[in-house]
């Protein structure tokens, strides 16, 4: 079985491992010249670690991560609510926090100990399926021959392009951005803060690291939103970005298959892009070594859908203004606040989905 994987990043690399574990050694390249050393997704899921386990990536996760212990959620500058982040029934009994750069290290490392490296500075530029396999053009003008091409390239996938798949939704107005910093004497080292603004601006903070910490804000300045006082010792990176909420048509055609960003996209609310890309890979490693790929799109996109539309509808509770979200996130805010058992499931609810 020859594979082509399109995309090194935290889909990719888990698919290549997880294949590897299973006697399949897949060649996976990336346009990029190295491996990353930004930050996008920064916390990664109980049901996450539950499947890098199998290959012994989660132990090293873990042993580097930031243990989310506790959620805070402000409105304006007062604190409106606090729940532990603890569920006795996960692998894992809380969140993780951790850089993507240090996650990707990591799988490729375990990929690399299985005889697997990432081929950089190398891109897809097209393909085309026969009859027995797919031939792909590479931007080396060489071509290969494959059973499966994989699009792990994320949004402006080119594999999903060159199949012709849809990928229908629509993009927010607004502009967000991400901030990476190293914070002095904050007092929450273990906490998942998120501050919504009275103007409808919600601004989140996820410790990732010794004194380090990602803000995410739905405005375009993260660090000047945030409402609490902050004694910022070093900014590592800051950006803008637009969110799109899309979803492939389908993740399959013919012998082309998609996963991670390449197959949907959605807000950072719940954070939980990252993870979806490492249940797409883990699924369809599966179906290839036990030859039920024709499962793989409809399992996964049944599944993805799900996610997409909780986090969607969480991210109009916490930035729109409309008179119903503004008593929707009260009322979820007074009922936590008042009632053990509700924040007791609540507390669940935001681990192991």
């Amino acid at each position: 079985m020859k594979v082509l994987i399109v995309g090194a990043g935290p889909t990719g690399l888990t698919l290549a491992v997880e294949l590897a574990r299973r006697k399949i050694f897949a060649k996976i390249i990336d346009k990029r010249d190295s491996a990353s050393t930004l930050s996008r997704a920064v916390g990664i899921t109980s049901k996450s670690l539950e499947l890098l386990s199998h290959s012994g990536v989660s132990k090293k996760l873990i042993e580097e991560g930031v243990p989310i212990q506790t959620a805070c959620i402000y409105r304006g500058s007062h604190l409106a609510l606090t729940m532990p982040l603890h569920s006795s029934s996960s692998y894992f009994p809380t969140i993780l926090g951790l850089p993507q750069d240090r996650t990707e290290t990591i799988l490729a490392e375990s990929l690399a100990s299985k005889g697997v490296q990432v081929e950089y500075k190398l891109a897809l530029n097209t393909f085309r399926e026969e009859a027995q396999y797919v031939v792909a053009q590479f931007s080396n003008n060489e071509e290969e021959n494959f059973d499966l091409i994989i699009g792990a390239d994320g949004v402006h996938s080119v594999v999903r392009q060159n199949a012709n798949i849809p990928y229908p939704g629509f993009d927010l107005k607004e502009l967000w951005s991400i901030a990476d910093v190293e914070v002095d004497d904050w007092p929450h080292p273990q906490t998942f803060t998120l501050a919504q603004i009275k103007s409808g601006v919600v601004v989140v903070s996820v410790p990732i690291g010794k004194n380090r910490y990602r803000f995410v804000a739905s405005c375009e300045k993260a660090l000047e939103a945030f409402p609490l006082p902050l004694r910022i010792h070093k900014v590592r990176r800051e950006g803008i970005f637009k969110i799109s909420i899309r979803q492939a048509r389908s993740y399959s055609k013919g012998r082309v298959h998609l996963a991670g960003d390449a197959a949907h996209c959605h807000s950072p609310v719940g954070g939980r892009g990252m993870n979806l890309g490492i249940a797409d890979a883990a699924e369809l490693a599966r179906c290839i070594a036990e030859g039920q790929l024709d499962r793989y799109s409809a399992l996964r996109h049944r599944e993805d859908r799900k996610v997409i539309d909780i986090t969607e509808h969480g991210r109009k509770i916490v930035t729109e203004q409309s008179f119903l979200s503004k008593i929707e996130f009260s009322a979820l805010l007074a009922a936590a606040n008042h009632l053990p058992f509700i924040k007791r499931r609540l507390s669940r609810f935001v681990v192991e989905f």
